[in-house]
């Protein structure tokens, strides 16, 4: 009777170990497709070393950029600016955000400015003035986007 009762506990603990092997394999072949995440979750280590080596796109022919390491190629359209047409209103592009600029009488002025996914607006300078700036700040680096008017149009400048 008791070597009955001894195989019933074997046999129960068997058919669990085995339940339990196999539903951790569904678990494993399925599980990735249920959670969104193929691969797993990435840390943040990993996302900002798969960001760094990415290079940055590089701006279409006659778009101005700047040569400084920390400031990234700039892309700009211009459009037409709602108020009297006497000054243009000009979008400007880079890794770490846009910005939208006019020029006024007073001088350059931000009208807008948008972080890219991943950063942040660390500083606005949004004028009227001389120049202003925007400065985006993230895990792929700094960039900064200086602008003035030359005649009646924004431009991407050098920081001094």
């Amino acid at each position: 009777m008791r070597r009955r009762w001894l195989l019933v506990v074997v046999g129960w603990l068997a058919t669990a170990a085995l339940a339990t092997l196999i539903g951790l394999g569904a678990i494993r072949l399925v599980g990735e497709s249920l959670t969104g995440t193929p691969g797993g979750v990435r840390g943040e280590d990993e996302i900002a070393r798969a960001l760094a080596s990415d290079p940055p796109p590089s701006p279409p022919s006659g778009a101005p950029a700047t040569s400084s390491p920390s400031v990234a190629p700039v892309t700009s359209s211009p459009s037409a600016s709602p108020s009297s047409g006497s000054s243009a209103r000009r979008s400007f592009a880079t890794g770490g955000g846009t910005a939208v600029a006019e020029c006024t009488p007073g001088g350059v002025r931000l009208v807008s400015w948008a972080p890219a996914q991943g950063f942040r607006v660390r500083d606005v300078d949004r004028g009227p003035d001389d120049d202003v700036e925007v400065k985006f700040d993230g895990a792929g680096g700094e960039y900064e986007l200086k602008l003035r008017c030359i005649g009646r149009e924004p431009v991407a400048v050098e920081d001094d």
